[in-house]
């Protein structure tokens, strides 16, 4: 970087510091609170010290937040609230503002008291707290200092009686519990197991119960020294409904609910001993009864009531799934009180459209517009059905071509999806799964690619599945017929020389008839938002060729095609790792590694150029434009149409790392570090040094930067550049980048990397 430039972007960065500081604002008399940190002193032995620790520090009142070390939320407040503000001024303090904390907003004797309460909570008794106050200007800081004790650790835990059924159920559920003896005592652990043990008796019929009925008694007059027995017990105002069993009674579905109906005049239809009861008939009463799992007669669950709204939630054809519950004032003779269930459901709009219009940038310089319209069609046949039509079309041109020249491509697609809310097979199947029914998807589709003076692409594809979620965390997705078939045409002599030149790539584009199986398996922890420590997997296995072949040979055929097509024999499976380190409510640490391994065989050299891996991009390797990074450590001589189809392999190999961090309101930040790289399965004279190797750990490209994420929930809108640190197509020994030239336009073009997103990468 040369010496002015550098020179410009120190005056830049000095007075965009200046221009954060707040110090000239904070009122005489008054000074801005910092932050505060807690001294650990143990006077015994501490048991769960970075637990403690956490939840102590948790209790520290928050100071006014900064990034880089310049507080902008309270810069803009302060130059908002100024006499005539502006309308710039009066933006950022409405949008990012913050109201400043002052040190006498901040009462350390309140905060020692909660430290002390918190301490104590934990089981360390007779803990000590101090502070100090530590004024510097107009800033200060508050330094606290707790003694730990040795704990009170936790005796005998027992029922102080158990003469009542429910007594007995407590006295099972508590040998089940999580607090033993020798625990150190905690008042949360205490709390956490009234909760179990209220969700757990809800599930055993009785209905009325609540965690508040429940009270552990500590005793600590004990023989041994800071030692507490536990008596868990019944409250005495405890009443009699909420500790009895419940049984069901009747049943009633009301499958088209709406408060204006009047219910004397709608039909009843009774299916296994249950009414469904509806004027215009919207879904048929005997498939309705399928995802019902209460029946009359059993024992009450608060299991079974859940799982039976997942599962009528599951359809997709209801806004509201109400599970209601009424009390009868008789009891049966053997104690159980009676329930009446009533199931309101509330079914959405029947069909829908919707038409969106797309603008498309990718990092390889392509650009240009699209539109997608689809009409959804629920309950197409009063079974929960869904039938899903989508038609798009696009247009993308390279701008900023340089070397690349006249390549652009015209897509439409049509494509129909039909999805059953049961599982549709040959032979009738009894589906096992309590969470949530299997549902069977049938697709069709068609797609036209105009690669501009190159080549035409006909594809079409057909399907037939399931997919469903096992729990909360796990999901299925197998596909026992998968069929597509693409046929390339009008293939230019330019695009020909090209093939001839690479038989890989040509066998990728010919080999195209494509049938077989393939399924899919995701375990995802990041539904629980409040974890600290989250992962994702994700498997995908795709087989494809291998029940050709068997008929083809059964039937005394050439084994190399069906029906005269040439066809494609692979094996493919990739797994997707993710870890998520969830620092507090704003940082996080998000981690990514992937593999990927395609192996072609019998008819095939090459995978199918749709099954093929890519590496680059703005959800891939940031740092290297879209699909333009590998095989190994080649490289085109030169970027040309023929170089943008060659970025392909047969394995893939990646690991990414990003620290999410929160920079005012609704804008977040990311520093991130991407590796990997793709390779061939089979040497290809075209792509020399793209096969796998033992050396492959020395192919690896690396890329670093940082991006910025308007983040509201339920949307995201990335920006990240990005510049790569390891080229592993230049020679071994200069594949560590070392220059960096920020001012230089030829630089930024070759190294700096641009990516527009929507969502998180991983």
């Amino acid at each position: 970087m040369n010496r002015s430039l550098f020179f410009y972007i120190a005056i830049m960065t000095f007075f965009l510091l200046e221009s954060c500081n707040v110090k000239k604002f904070i009122p005489e008399g008054e000074y801005l609170y910092t932050g505060s940190e807690v001294e650990y002193i143990k006077e015994g032995e501490v048991r769960d010290f970075n637990e403690v620790r956490g939840r102590l520090n948790s209790l520290l009142p928050e100071p006014n937040s900064t990034f880089l070390g310049q507080r902008i939320g309270l810069w803009a407040h302060y130059k908002g609230s100024q006499e005539k503000p502006g309308f710039i001024n009066r933006f950022l303090k409405n949008r990012l503002g913050e109201e400043p904390v002052y040190l006498s907003d901040i009462s350390a004797t309140r905060t020692e008291q909660l430290l002390v309460n918190r301490m104590e909570n934990m089981g360390y008794f007779f803990g000590r707290t101090s502070s100090e106050v530590i004024r510097k200007d107009q800033f200060a800081e508050i330094e606290f200092k707790a003694y730990l004790p040795s704990p009170y650790l936790i005796g005998n835990v027992q029922i102080d009686r158990d003469s009542l059924p429910i007594e007995k159920e407590m006295k099972a559920l508590l040998e089940e519990a999580d607090i033993k003896s020798g625990d150190r005592f905690d008042l949360q652990k205490l709390q956490a197991e009234r909760i179990r043990i209220d969700n757990e008796l809800k599930t055993r019929g009785y209905y009325n119960f609540n965690s508040d009925y429940l009270i552990f008694e500590a005793d600590s007059s004990g023989d041994e020294a800071k030692k507490i027995d536990l008596f868990l017990r019944l409250k005495n105002e405890a009443p009699s409904s909420g500790i009895i069993p419940y049984r069901i009674n009747e049943i009633k579905i009301f499958p088209n609910y709406s408060v204006l109906e009047d219910g004397g005049k709608l039909d009843t239809t009774i299916i296994n001993d249950k009414k469904y009861i509806q004027g215009n008939k919207v879904f048929k009463p005997h498939l309705l009864d399928e995802y019902i799992l209460i029946q009359p007669g059993d024992t009450y669950s608060s299991t079974q009531s859940r799982l039976t709204r997942n599962r009528l939630s599951g359809i997709g054809n209801y806004r509201y799934v109400n599970v209601r519950f009424s009390e009868l004032d008789s009891i049966a003779e053997d104690g159980y009180g009676k329930l009446d269930g009533n199931i309101y459901l509330s079914p959405v709009t029947r069909r829908a459209l919707r038409a969106e219009l797309q603008g498309l940038s990718k990092s390889n310089n392509f650009a240009g517009p699209g539109l997608q319209v689809s009409l959804q069609n629920r309950n197409l046949w009063n079974g929960g059905e869904v039938l899903n039509l989508s038609a798009k079309i696009a247009y993308e041109t390279q701008i900023a071509a340089g070397e690349r020249q006249g390549l652009n491509s015209l897509e439409l697609g049509l494509k129909a999806d039909l999805i059953f809310p049961r599982v549709i097979f040959p032979i009738p199947i009894s589906e096992r799964f309590s969470y949530s029914v299997p549902k069977t998807k049938m697709s069709l589709g068609a797609e036209y690619l105009n690669r501009g003076d190159l080549y035409r692409l006909y594809s079409y594809l057909a399907s037939y599945g399931y997919f469903w979620n096992q729990n909360r965390f796990v999901y299925h997705e197998i596909n026992p017929i998968s069929i597509s078939f693409v046929n390339m045409t009008n293939a230019s002599p330019e695009f020909e020389a090209i093939l001839d030149g690479n038989p890989f790539l040509r066998n990728s584009f010919e080999q195209q008839f494509i049938a077989g199986i393939n399924y899919t398996f995701n375990y995802n922890q990041m539904v629980d938002a409040h974890r600290t420590h989250s992962i994702f997997v994700g498997t995908t296995i795709d087989i494809a060729g291998n029940g050709l072949n068997l008929i083809t040979r059964t039937f005394g055929e050439d084994p190399s095609t069906f029906f005269g097509l040439n066809y494609a024999q692979y094996a493919r499976g990739d797994v997707d790792f993710r870890y998520y380190w969830k620092i507090d409510s704003n940082n996080t640490i998000a981690t990514r590694l992937f593999g990927g391994l395609g192996i072609p065989y019998g008819n095939s050299v090459s995978l199918p150029f749709v099954k093929q891996y890519f590496a680059g991009g703005p959800n891939s390797i940031r740092a290297f434009r879209i699909r333009s990074l590998g095989p190994g450590t080649y490289r085109p001589e030169q970027f040309d149409i023929g170089s943008f189809f060659d970025q392909a392999g047969d394995i893939r190999l990646e690991g990414n790392i990003e620290y999410r961090f929160p920079i005012v309101s609704v804008l977040k930040g990311a520093l991130f570090l991407d590796a990997g790289n793709i390779w061939l399965q089979n040497e290809n004279e075209a792509l020399p040094g793209g096969t796998f190797s033992s050396q492959w750990y020395k192919e690896l490209a690396v890329g670093t930067g940082f991006g910025a994420r308007i983040d509201i929930d339920f949307f995201v809108i990335r920006f990240d550049i990005a510049t790569p640190i390891r080229r592993p197509y230049l020679p071994e020994n200069e594949r560590w980048g070392n220059t960096f030239d920020i001012g230089s336009s030829e630089w930024r073009r070759e190294n700096l990397i641009f990516n527009f997103a929507i969502g998180y990468p991983f």
